[in-house]
Order: C-alpha cells, then structure tokens, then sequence
C-alpha cells in the first residue's frame, strides 16, 4: 500500500463550531497514528467560517501535544501572510517541544480573498517574493553564523524539514531547484497534476535536505461500508464546492440523497473537475484506486482528505482506508 497521510481542514459542519472542529481534528489525529497514518497536516484558510485551522501553528501545537508518534505539520502555511523569521520562531518551537515530528509545507496563495489579505496587513504582491522567502527560512534553520545579526530562537540550528505546497508549474520548478519534497493540491485543484509532477522530477536538484525526489499529492476520499453510503456522504464536499462556485462559503454540509437536485446543469462540470482526483466508495475499490492513482504518476506518498459531515462517519473512512475492515 502507498503510504498515506491525512490532510485536515479542521472542517466545521453546519451546526457546530469552531471548537467542536478543532477537538474532532484531534481525535481524528489520536486515530489516525493507530491506524498508521505517516502525517497529519493542516492548513491555512482565513475568513473562511467553514474552516478552524487559520492559526496553523497553534493547532498543530494541539494536535502534537495530543498524540505520541505521528508527524504533524502545515499542508500549508501561506508564507505571502508572514514573516519568514516569525514562521521559523513558530516552527522552531514546535519542533523544540516535539522533536521529530513537525514539517513545513508552504504555500505561495494568500489562501483567502484580497480583502483579508490588507487585513493581514500583507501586500497583494507578496506572492511575488515567495522564492527568497523561503530561502530566508531556511537560513533561521541552519546553524548561527559568526557575526548573524538576526536569529530565530528557538529555530536556529533545528532544520525543520521544509515542503513546497502547489497547484501549478510554479511550485514544482521551484521545488525541484531548491531540493525539497513537493506536494500537490490535486484535491481541489487537479488540472496541472501530471506536468507538475514529471517537471518536479526532471528539474529536481540534490540538497542537504533531499538527495532525490520525494512527492506526494492530495486526494479526497470516501469510504464506507457501501458504494451508496460513501456517494451519500459525499454529497457535503460537492455541495460546498458549488456553494464557492457561487460565491457562498459556508460551514460544512449535511449530506443530501440527489446531488443532482442542489447544483445546476452548469455548476456539475466545474464541481466535478475539482473534485476529479476523489475516490468514493467501499474500502477496497478505494484503496486499489488510490494505489493505482499514486502508481501512474510515480508518488511517494498520498495525503487524503475527507470532508465528511459525520465526524463517527469521517473516523469509519480513514479506518477503512487504513485497512481496517
């Protein structure tokens, strides 16, 4: 089986809140190093209602300090929104109080809309320098140099393994020049996958982190005991998405029993090709597929997303995935 991971938006269904979210993503992690999970990464989202991770760091202090072996990281952080040294102090003190277990993803998008981003009090062209931002942080990592005249402490000296986070071209190139493990976005934005993927692998340079390539890319998956339970609860994510289609972000989702009732003729195709890298359906039709999913491009890894509105029902999922029937 190839290995997997579990990507976590900490995802709030409708009904609940941001509390209830952040002690499901917990539970959900203490499952999940059970079952064998390699990592458990969150992401950065703001102004989002339906997502309860936007202070990455803090939750992935949560989730580390609730759990004894699994790796925990960003899948990402949205470096444009921060300082370099304010993310190596953060994650150099995750890794001081959780040796072993913390990695970076990081992500070149805002991960909200421009209004938030002046709320940040980021620039929109911050994305611009994301390539010398990262290397800023790798610089915090690395051992102090003799006249440095700005540290990261704690941070300094810990190497706190670093990933680039993408959907396009962008991301793979840089991932390759710099020598670092790449993941891609598949599970919301699958259309480059493929040529970010051979790019990533043909451009790849050897680095003191990295001496071949490593990639992985994300998927979402469904998996329940029957075909017609996992496309049942399926129906959350393809509503939400039509819902940002529609400009509409909310929390998420009841499952609904005809899909086919809540999005138009129009909005289907666009939700779909979204969702084109998803695997529904009883545990051992969605394991073979992701195997043959991680086979046809060559992967490392696969990271798995599940948003399911029944928290019982999401934990059910990843078990079955994991392999426990």
């Amino acid at each position: 089986m190839t290995p997997l991971s579990i990507l976590d938006l900490a995802f709030v269904p409708s009904g609940s809140g941001p509390a209830d979210a952040l002690r499901n993503s917990l539970d959900l992690a203490q499952h999940a190093e059970r079952w064998g999970y390699r990592r458990f990464w969150l992401a950065e989202h703001h102004n989002m209602i339906g997502i309860a991770s936007a202070a990455t760091a803090v939750v992935i202090g949560h989730v580390a300090g609730g759990t004894k072996t699994i790796r925990v990281g960003a899948g990402g952080v949205m470096l444009p929104n921060h300082a370099p040294l304010v993310i190596a102090e953060q994650f150099g003190t995750l890794e001081s109080l959780y040796p072993g277990r913390i990695d970076l993803g990081l992500g070149r998008a805002p991960g909200t809309d421009q209004v938030t981003v002046r709320a940040l009090r980021r620039s929109i062209d911050s994305a611009e320098t994301f390539p010398q931002d990262v290397l800023e942080l790798q610089r915090y990592f690395e051992a102090p140099q003799p006249g440095q005249g700005v540290q990261a402490v704690p941070g300094a000296g810990l190497r706190v393994p670093l990933w680039i986070l993408g959907s396009s071209l962008f991301g793979a190139k840089l991932a390759g020049m710099l020598g670092l493990p790449y993941a891609f976005a598949s599970h919301f934005a699958p259309a480059a996958l493929h040529d970010a993927i051979r790019i990533y692998r043909e451009e790849f340079q050897p680095s003191r982190q990295l001496e071949r390539p490593y990639a992985m890319a994300g998927v979402n998956v469904v998996a329940a005991e029957t075909d017609e339970e996992a496309a049942r609860h399926f129906t959350s994510i393809q509503q939400q998405f039509t819902n940002l289609l529609r400009g509409m972000p909310g929390r998420l989702p009841p499952p609904v029993d005809d899909i086919d009732s809540y999005w138009t003729p129009a909005e289907e195709p666009r939700a779909a090709g979204m969702l084109a890298c998803s695997f529904v359906g009883q545990a051992e039709t969605v394991r073979r597929e992701i195997n043959e999913f991680a086979t046809q491009l060559g992967l490392d890894e696969v990271i798995v997303a599940s948003a399911i509105y029944d928290h019982s029902a999401r934990l059910r999922s990843y078990e079955l995935v994991a392999g426990g029937d």
